[in-house]
């Protein structure tokens, strides 16, 4: 299986990178500088010049792109837009690295994690711009893709643990009642979904077990 991993040099995107080779897939980094990843195969290219020439032949692409200052918080929502462009009407699937604060608290899927009183205001203008990222996403029909939400606490330096338990749209808690995740289980649940490619149009969600 040939994929391409997009802003591969980020922390999520390097884990990733490192478990789909570990399983013998055929991985490139795209990376607008120096490769960090242990991908030997790099396009070095920003996401924003990739093409559909790039990114032909792949079966899947991650879409692993973060933005965390205020200035660059619309970048979700255009960075995803371009990819899902590049990719439309193709048979490449788009999976993408998502976030967790608009994963929903009730079944009525009006209340998300970000409307919360104890959800951290420092947090929420990133939420947001995630959560019309997906929604945009939504609303695309000419793209196979996946979103792949991680824990409330999504955790860089933890461990791996191997084990997960995958929800949908709503948050989903362990039998400890936590949300957490480490990146590196994480990345064991987006290769899984590369492999299985189970959840086309859909939202998933992952915790650790």
């Amino acid at each position: 299986m040939k994929i391409a991993v997009v802003c591969a040099n980020g922390k999520a995107g390097k884990l990733i990178v490192k478990e789909a080779l570990s399983r013998g897939l055929d991985v490139t980094a795209v990376v607008r500088g120096e490769n960090k990843t242990e991908a030997e195969k790099v396009i070095a290219k920003d996401l924003f010049s990739l093409t559909k020439e790039d990114l032909k032949g792949f079966d899947a692409v991650v879409d692993a792109f973060g933005a965390w200052t205020e200035d660059m918080l619309p970048m979700h929502s255009t960075s995803l837009a371009h990819l899902c462009d590049v990719l439309s009407g193709t048979n490449t699937r788009l999976l993408v690295v998502g976030g967790a604060g608009s994963l929903y608290v009730n079944k009525e899927h009006t209340i998300a994690v970000s409307d919360g009183p104890d959800f951290p205001d420092i947090f929420k203008p990133l939420a947001a711009a995630m959560a019309k990222a997906l929604k945009e996403l939504r609303a695309r029909d000419d793209v196979k893709w996946t979103y792949v939400s991680p824990a409330g606490d999504f955790q860089a330096e933890g461990e791996r643990s191997g084990k997960y338990i995958l929800g949908g749209d709503e948050l989903t808690l362990n039998s400890k009642g936590e949300s957490i995740i480490s990146y590196a289980d994480y990345a064991i649940a987006m290769v899984d979904e590369i492999v299985s490619g189970n959840h086309i149009g859909e939202r998933i969600s992952v915790v650790r077990a």
